[in-house]
């Protein structure tokens, strides 16, 4: 068995003295995984860092065996957030996520085009306002989107303040004030395009988009989000 595409590397992780299991977001094959023989070793590693585009070979006796990787760079993008702390931490959330909530070895070319806007994304200002979109537009891709285009209790399109936890549909001030400490804030620039966030408002974001994921993908338990994650809101705040 072989196939030879493009990948995302999403995760390296050491397997014996000097190998790595490193899993790619291919663009043709999904989510795959792969043994990498010497992929730790100093001249090695660098190659395989979340966000590199690679060239890999994949060849396995059996189509359900591990298989071996051979890898050849395309485009380093990890190196261009060395000195950004807080986009190369989103870089990393974004990775973990896909690896976390992708079936394995399932096409999504959708995913693979989004992953490497999101990428250039990164590197311009906003960088911020593009990570928690992509984690809105990661759940309709994968059939949990939201719906907030008008309110789920009067249809009204203005004014949308909040979402509810259950259906995942947004909900306007009004409608929203006697169970307010029930719903889920919903930050205006997630609705206007030319809206900027206020303070705050980035934090209120992904609380909303790792509230649906946590319970709709990731399976609700407290480590279901990538620490990578956790660090960046922080930073954020």
């Amino acid at each position: 068995m072989e196939w030879t595409d493009n990948g995302y590397v999403l995760t390296a992780r050491r397997h014996g003295e000097n190998a790595l299991i490193v899993t790619l977001l291919t663009e043709q094959n999904g989510r795959n995984a792969g043994l990498v023989r010497g992929g730790a070793s100093s001249k090695r590693r660098g190659l395989y860092q979340p966000g590199n585009l690679l060239r890999a070979t994949w060849r396995a006796r059996l189509a359900d065996h591990l298989g071996n990787y051979g890898c050849e760079m395309i485009r380093a993008h990890a190196a261009g957030f060395l000195d950004t702390p807080l986009p190369l931490l989103a870089l990393s959330s974004a990775a973990t996520l896909l690896d976390r909530a992708l079936p394995e070895r399932e096409p999504v070319p959708e995913l693979y085009e989004m992953f490497g806007g999101l990428l250039a994304a990164l590197q311009q200002d906003g960088w911020a306002v593009s990570y928690v979109r992509w984690e809105l537009e990661l759940l309709a891709v994968l059939g949990f989107g939201l719906d907030l285009s008008q309110c789920a209790a009067t249809g009204v399109t203005e004014e949308l303040t909040h979402v509810s936890p259950r259906s995942g549909r947004a909900v306007s001030a009004v409608a929203a004030r006697p169970y307010a400490g029930r719903l889920l804030s919903l930050p205006g620039f997630l609705l206007r395009g030319d809206t900027r966030p206020e303070p705050g408002d980035l934090a209120e974001g992904l609380s909303l988009t790792g509230y649906f994921l946590r319970r709709h993908v990731l399976g609700d338990r407290p480590d279901a989000l990538p620490p990578p994650r956790e660090r960046l809101i922080a930073g954020l705040t």
